[in-house]
């Protein structure tokens, strides 16, 4: 039997590389062993691995980069541009019983996350090197068109789905042992 409740949800969660939380490190040598980080990251199944769409790698950060006076950009700035893009998502999908490029069901991506023939040759070339799946693909064009949202583009450009590509990376980075 199965049971559906309805409800949306996001997800989030962390885990280090290794038992260690060095391995791939640049500034620690990690000291487990090939079978130990094997083992810790078989606890999360490619399966699972595959249904997360962003999947962000966070390295050390130096003192120096904390200490400086680099503007970045602020909560609010950012909070604008994120309320700017739900807003166009949400006219977007007006009637259509959606409100989020999340929610897009496969028939809807193709009307909406179009590529060039350059993007497609990218995301070609990406599922080459990275052996991403089927459903991979759906969400790099799901998060591309977000990506184009947010830069308040009409159409998903190279750098929008390059950008996306890469929140892809640890499918297959630290899950080939």
């Amino acid at each position: 039997m199965a049971v559906t409740y309805p409800c949306k949800f996001v997800l989030l969660a962390s885990m280090n590389p290794c038992p260690c939380g060095f391995y791939g490190s640049d500034s620690q040598k990690c000291n487990c062993t090939k079978e130990q980080i094997r083992k810790y990251m078989n606890k999360i199944s490619g399966p699972l691995l595959d249904r997360i769409d962003l999947q962000i790698e966070v390295s050390r950060v130096p003192y120096q980069k904390l200490d400086s006076n680099k503007k970045e950009e602020t909560s609010e700035e950012i909070r604008k541009r994120v309320n700017k893009a739900r807003k166009i998502q949400l006219e977007r999908y007006k009637g259509q019983g959606i409100f989020s490029n999340s929610e897009l069901p496969p028939a809807l991506i193709e009307k909406y996350c179009k590529l060039d023939n350059k993007s497609k040759k990218i995301l070609e070339e990406a599922f080459e090197r990275l052996g991403l799946s089927a459903r991979a693909y759906e969400r790099i064009l799901k998060v591309a068109r977000t990506i184009a949202d947010l830069d308040n583009s009409r159409d998903i450009k190279t750098q929008h789905l390059a950008e996306a590509i890469q929140y892809r990376s640890l499918d297959r980075k630290y899950f080939e042992n």
